[in-house]
C-alpha cells in the first residue's frame, strides 16, 4: 500500500546549482540504515561524519567524501536523514542522486528491499517534513527562506531571529494569554446560575487591554521585520534632463544609468537595491516624461507610468536650474496633475529639488532640496525614505515577518476590539464576546500553523528552493 505523499522518502540535491568546493545530496526517509550501508559500503554512526567513498552498482566510488547519518527522530526533519557531502561539480551530484534514487530499490542480503523507492522531493519539502514532524513550526519554516533569500545584514539577522523562535515565542505568549481569557468568558457562560463574577474578580477588562498592548507591539515589530524582508519600491520620476539617473547613481554609489546633457538619454527602467539602515530600496529610474513623438521614447515613457503606479513612493524630482522658465513649470505642473489623477491616494510623492550646486536662486520651501553631483542633501532624502517606508530607528528584538503575518495580527487587534465592545455589555454579550475572542486565538494560530489550512501550506513551501 503506497504511503501518503509527506511520508515517501524523498532525495535532493541540497545545495545551489552550479560549481563548488562541495555539494550536498540529502535524503529523508524511514529506515535509510541499509541505504546508507549500500552507498557508502559501510555502516554509518550516528551523527558522526565518516570519510567515506559513495559506491555505484559495481562497487566503484564515484567520488569520496562525508557522509552523515542522523536517525530519527533527532534530525531537521525527524526523520532518518543521510547526507553525502561530495565535490560539488554538477555531474559528480547527478550521479550521486541517480545512484540514490537506483540503490533504493535494491535488494540487499536479506532479500528485502533497503527501502521503499525514492523519489525527487519537491520545492521546500524538508521544511515542510520538520513542519509537519513538529521539529520547527510555520513561521520558523518561513524564517528559513528568509534567511536564505535575505538582501541585507539586518534582515538576515531578524530572519536568524525568528529561526531561533523569538517570533514564534512571543506568539505563544499572546495566544496564551488569549486563552486563559477565553476560559474565563466561557466558565461564566457555562454556570450562569452561580453569583460568581468569573470576569469581574479575574480582572477580565484589564487582561483584554494588557493583551491588546501586547498584539500592537508584536504588531510593531512584524511590520518591521516585514520591511527588512521586503523593503520598498521607490521610483524616480520627472522631466528629462532633471538628473533622475544621476539621483540614482548617486543613491547606489556606482554608476548604474547613463548620464548625459541630451534629454531623453534613458529609455527603459533602470532598477537597483540599495539598503538604508538595512531597510531595502528598490529604486527604480525612468526615462523622462514629455510628450515625444519617438516611438521608443513613447514606449520608455509609457513603462515609466506604469513603474509609478506600482510604487510604494514617488520622488517627483525639479531642476531648480530651470525654475525660471515658464515651459518647464507648466510641463511639470501638467506631471503633477496626472500623477494627483492617476495615482491610488495610498502612493507618496515627493518633491525633490536636484542641482542646488547650480541654482541661481532659493528652492521652494515644500520638498527636499539636493545635488545629485556633490551629494548635498542626499542624508536628508535617505531619512526621508525610511520615514516613508514606515521604519522606527534602533528597533531592538526584530524578527523577521511576512505580509500574512501583519495580516493576521491586524485581525487579532481587530477582534480584540470587538471584544472590548462586547465586555463592556456584559451579559448581554456574552456569546458574541466567547467568538470574537475564539477567531482572534485561530488568527495567532494561524502564523504559528496550528490553525492553517493545507492549500496555505502548498503555496508557503512551494516557493522555496528544492533541496530544503
Amino acid at each position: 500500500m503506497p504511503l501518503p505523499r509527506h511520508q515517501d522518502p524523498i532525495v535532493a540535491i541540497a545545495t545551489a546549482p552550479g560549481r563548488g568546493a562541495v555539494g550536498i545530496v540529502r535524503v529523508s526517509g524511514r529506515g535509510l540504515q541499509a541505504l546508507a550501508q549500500t552507498l557508502c559500503g559501510k555502516a554509518l554512526n550516528p551523527r558522526e561524519a565518516t570519510y567515506t567513498g559513495f559506491l555505484d552498482a559495481q562497487g566503484t566510488a564515484i567520488d569520496h567524501g562525508l557522509a552523515l547519518f542522523f536517525p530519527a527522530p533527532h534530525s531537521f526533519t525527524g526523520e532518518d536523514v543521510l547526507e553525502l557531502q561530495a565535490h560539488g561539480g554538477p555531474v559528480v551530484l547527478q550521479l550521486l542522486l541517480a545512484r540514490c534514487l537506483e540503490a533504493s530499490g535494491q535488494t540487499v542480503a536479506s532479500g528485502q528491499p533497503t527501502l521503499a523507492h525514492l523519489r525527487l522531493a519537491l520545492p521546500g519539502e524538508f521544511s515542510e517534513r520538520a513542519f509537519l514532524n513538529d521539529k520547527i513550526d510555520l513561521a520558523q519554516a518561513e524564517a528559513i527562506a528568509d534567511l536564505i533569500d535575505a538582501s541585507t545584514e539586518a534582515a538576515a539577522r531578524s530572519a536568524s531571529r525568528s529561526l531561533s523562535g523569538a517570533f514564534s515565542h512571543e506568539i505563544h505568549q499572546l495566544r496564551d494569554a488569549l486563552i486563559h481569557l477565553r476560559m474565563l468568558v466561557e466558565a461564566t457562560l457555562d454556570f450562569p446560575e452561580e453569583e460568581i463574577d468569573f470576569l469581574r474578580k479575574a480582572d477580565a477588562q484589564g487582561q483584554l487591554v494588557r493583551l491588546q498592548e501586547g498584539v500592537a507591539q508584536v504588531l510593531s515589530k512584524a511590520r518591521q521585520g516585514a520591511l527588512l524582508r521586503e523593503g520598498i519600491k521607490v521610483v524616480i520620476a520627472g522631466q528629462p534632463n532633471a538628473g533622475k539617473s544621476s539621483l540614482l547613481n548617486a543613491l547606489a554609489g556606482a554608476e548604474l544609468a547613463i548620464v548625459t546633457a541630451v534629454p531623453g538619454t534613458t529609455r527603459d527602467k533602470v532598477q537597483q537595491t540599495i539598503q538604508i539602515e538595512g531597510v531595502p530600496l528598490h529604486v527604480i529610474d525612468t526615462a523622462g516624461l514629455r510628450d515625444s513623438q519617438d516611438e521608443v521614447e513613447k514606449i520608455g515613457i509609457e513603462r515609466a507610468w506604469h513603474a509609478i503606479s506600482e510604487a510604494d513612493a514617488v520622488l517627483f524630482l525639479h531642476d531648480l536650474t530651470r525654475l525660471g522658465a515658464a515651459e518647464y513649470i507648466a510641463a511639470d505642473a501638467d506631471i503633477a496633475r496626472a500623477m494627483a489623477q492617476k495615482l491610488p491616494q495610498h502612493i507618496t510623492v515627493v518633491d525633490v529639488w536636484n542641482k542646488a550646486d547650480a541654482a541661481p536662486s532659493a528652492a521652494p520651501a515644500q520638498g527636499i532640496v539636493l545635488s545629485a553631483k556633490t551629494g548635498a542633501g542626499l542624508d536628508a532624502l535617505r531619512q526621508k525614505l525610511l520615514l516613508l517606508a514606515g521604519w522606527q530607528p534602533g528597533a531592538e528584538g526584530v524578527f523577521t515577518a511576512r505580509a500574512r503575518h501583519v495580516e493576521a495580527l491586524r485581525e487579532v487587534q481587530s477582534r480584540l476590539t470587538m471584544s472590548a465592545l462586547h465586555l463592556a455589555q456584559q451579559a448581554q454579550a456574552l456569546d458574541l464576546l466567547a467568538e470574537e475572542l475564539r477567531l482572534a486565538q485561530n488568527a495567532l494560530s494561524a502564523i504559528t500553523g496550528e490553525f492553517t489550512s493545507d492549500d496555505l501550506l502548498g503555496v508557503i513551501f512551494s516557493s522555496f528552493c528544492i533541496g530544503k
